[in-house]
């Protein structure tokens, strides 16, 4: 074996490495994903306020979720070795991203407005209160209204971010995906440790205070 096909060797070997790396943490994303749209399934309400996290990362979210618009802007400042043409893509996807973000963001007020109004307002007042079974039917069906538009909007998020997300892995190489996913989830560990130590401050603050 010749000196120029060992190097070639190694040089495919490292890039496959480097390949399968990317696949795994991706692999790792869409597990996510998937058992979030089945808690979605159950309770859309419960994956829209994301209980499990810290309120510090819960303040981070966009409709239950990453922003795409700060993902695609966090891939300018991870990845610094972008083409010209690399960059194009990017810019013109961050165009397009701004756009279906404020459409989404538009639906989502206008649910939220229709929460603040009556019937809604009047619903969640009377739940506590004892109420014929004809009423009770009624503002049933209206939550089952609601709770299928939170759906709908939280279903756009998710899938602007996954087409962003695919986008994004078929923009860069595989050593600049690496690169990305890698960061992007130490980043995502740093908000989350951060925020879990918040909280437990706050609460000795609010324990002690009741001494």
């Amino acid at each position: 074996m010749t000196p120029g096909t060992s190097a070639s060797t190694d040089h495919n070997t490292g890039s496959f490495d480097t390949f399968l790396r990317a696949g795994s943490v991706l692999s790792h994303y869409r597990q996510y994903f998937e058992e979030r749209s089945r808690i979605a399934q159950r309770d859309i309400f419960l994956v829209f306020s994301s209980t499990w996290l810290s309120s510090l990362e819960r303040a981070s979210l966009w409709i239950a979720g990453f922003n795409p618009g700060f993902a695609l802007k966090f891939v300018c400042n991870s990845v610094q070795d972008l083409s010209p043409e690399q960059s194009e893509r990017i810019k013109r996807l961050m165009e397009g991203t701004r756009y279906e973000e404020r459409v989404l963001n538009e639906e989502l007020a206008r649910i939220q407005e229709s929460i603040a109004s009556p019937p809604l307002v009047e619903i969640a007042r009377k739940r506590a209160q004892m109420m014929n079974v004809e009423t009770a039917a009624r503002e049933e069906a209206e939550l089952v209204t609601l709770r299928k538009a939170v759906e709908e909007v939280v279903a756009g998020a998710d899938l602007l971010r996954m087409t962003i997300a695919m986008k994004v892995v078929e923009i860069l190489n595989p050593a600049q995906n690496v690169r990305f996913l890698t960061d992007a989830t130490q980043l995502l560990v740093k908000l989350r440790n951060s925020g879990l130590q918040k909280d437990a401050e706050r609460k000795k603050i609010n324990s002690d205070s009741w001494i």
